[in-house]
């Protein structure tokens, strides 16, 4: 059985244990974090293991999840370093940090290590994330389906060349945010309506989810999906037409490439 460590129990690191303990027993999982206090905290949730240390990870895990800022990545990684080039076990390195290369986190590491690069984002602790992954040419066939299986609860999984990933998490990754924000503003639209907030807020985030798994289902491009609710001459070609003066397609574009772009920024 495969053991799964989490250096990092933040928003993401916290989600994907919760997406792991889902499909993993929960002995087999391993916490560590900054403070101490979060890890005990999703620990005790999750009914699974407190690691003493980094290194206790480092020295153990099957799969090593870095779940830390890019900022602090060079010194996690030189912490671990001497413990990581002891192993007699194979493990894979598994890191989410935007815009650090597999290439940049082995050099962090010391040794060329096998890497999954992952851009999650924060839906997979409820099984409904979108979670990209690239490998480095060394992992295994083996570890790739073992990966996979125990990130299996955690929503859809879609391998994409590394070249790609930074592109791909500024739409699933940060998209999130963008579509949270959309929510809100179709509730505060529906509370200027006359309708009580909370009920407001549930009308519109059952709404996006909805037409979310339309999209995914039916196979149809959203463009057809929009024009099948637009009568002629009704109401919702109306909305449309408001946004679509305010500039709603070109808003998103911008804000997809902004996030892409910072990413872009990491690298230097």
């Amino acid at each position: 059985m495969a053991t799964f460590g989490f250096i990092g129990c933040g928003n993401m690191g916290g989600a994907l244990a919760r997406a792991v303990c889902k499909t993993v027993p929960a002995d087999q999982v391993f916490l560590t974090n900054r403070t101490t206090e979060k890890a005990k905290a999703l620990a005790d949730e999750l009914g699974c293991c407190v690691a003493l240390d980094n290194d206790a990870v480092a020295v153990s895990a099957d799969f090593i999840f870095l779940g830390v800022k890019p900022q602090m990545m060079a010194d996690v990684l030189t912490d671990i370093a001497p413990a990581l080039a002891k192993r007699e076990t194979p493990f894979v390195l598994v890191t989410m940090a935007a815009g650090l290369t597999i290439a940049a986190i082995r050099e962090m590491a010391g040794g060329e290590y096998p890497v999954i690069r992952i851009m999650p984002n924060t839906p997979v602790s409820i099984g409904e994330g979108m979670l990209l992954y690239t490998l480095s040419e060394n992992v295994s066939a083996a570890a790739e389906k073992t990966f996979l299986a125990a990130l299996a609860d955690s929503g859809r999984l879609s391998s994409l060349p590394e070249k790609l990933m930074d592109a791909g998490s500024a739409v699933s990754g940060c998209g999130p945010a963008f579509v949270d924000l959309f929510i809100e503003s179709l509730a505060d639209g529906g509370v200027a309506c006359g309708l009580p907030r909370a009920q407001a807020m549930e009308l519109a985030a059952q709404m996006v989810l909805g037409s979310a798994k339309l999209v995914l289902e039916s196979g149809k491009h959203p463009g057809v999906l929009k024009d099948a609710v637009c009568s002629p001459g009704g109401t919702t070609i109306q909305g449309v037409r408001a946004l679509e003066e305010g500039g709603f397609r070109g808003v998103v574009m911008d804000a997809v490439i902004a996030a892409y772009e910072k990413t872009l920024e990491l690298k230097k």
